[in-house]
């Protein structure tokens, strides 16, 4: 939230231009907390709470039709350890979400033509136009991806795909977004190796962002799986949940 007292130009540190808001509210956090009498809760803890919840598979069957008609409300879970368990794994998807970009790359085989060119001209070498799957539809083998005529990337686990955003999978939002295309209306160029290479001063930047994205799936299906059946808290109706959240934020 901005300022609205102070000016451009002032000199001041531009962090002090901005008041910090928490998301979570009083009344949403006092919720949980009448629930876990004796648990010492913050809202950061019941940030991830709620991001631990939202990737609970159970809860998004369960609750898919209300889903799909508003916004989420978040229920209590039974007992104080499941809470715990909600948000410290709520907590270790966050942390590696929000730094996808330093994250592990996953050790995918390689395979590699002219491989000399990676030293002498790597923005040739490194180049992406569109990365596709191997062989032809309805037949694709997803294990391997073809990222450009010099570089193809095998041993993808079939798990990596089973990690969906918004409809499609990670590693797919990367093949989309990591291709040089042109928008019809505006006519302007989208070429990711330009930031690559100017921006990043990295050419093979989109190579080790779907590497990375690989591993990310992995690890958050990994997570998930491991999370708690959902069972609700005793006081609760079954979809009698909070909106935790400040909508203004």
């Amino acid at each position: 939230m901005r300022n609205s007292q102070s000016t451009l130009g002032s000199g001041e540190d531009e962090s002090r231009n901005y008041i910090r808001r928490d998301a979570i509210t009083d009344e949403g956090l006092n919720h949980f907390l009448e629930a876990y009498p004796g648990e010492h809760i913050t809202k950061r803890d019941l940030f991830y709470y709620v991001y631990g919840i939202l990737h609970s598979e159970e809860y998004r069957t369960r609750y898919a039709n209300n889903l799909r008609k508003e916004l989420p409300r978040i229920p209590r879970v039974a007992t104080a350890e499941d809470f715990w368990n909600f948000s410290h794994s709520g907590k270790e998807l966050g942390d590696m979400h929000v730094n996808f970009e330093k994250g592990d790359m996953y050790p995918a085989e390689l395979l590699f033509k002219c491989p000399e060119m990676a030293a002498h001209n790597p923005e040739k070498f490194y180049r992406v136009e569109k990365m596709k799957f191997s062989g032809k539809r309805p037949v694709q083998d997803k294990t391997m991806i073809i990222y450009n005529e010099y570089i193809t990337v095998s041993g993808i686990p079939l798990e990596a795909y089973d990690y969906i955003i918004n409809g499609k999978t990670a590693i797919g939002w990367v093949m989309d977004c990591q291709q040089v295309k042109t928008d019809k209306a505006s006519g302007i160029r989208n070429d990711p190796n330009n930031w690559a290479v100017e921006t990043i001063g990295n050419a093979r930047y989109p190579l080790d962002l779907l590497l990375r994205v690989i591993n990310i799936s992995l690890e958050t299906q990994r997570i998930v799986n491991a999370l708690p059946v959902l069972r609700l808290y005793h006081g609760d109706a079954p979809f009698e949940a909070k909106n935790v959240g400040d909508n203004d934020a």
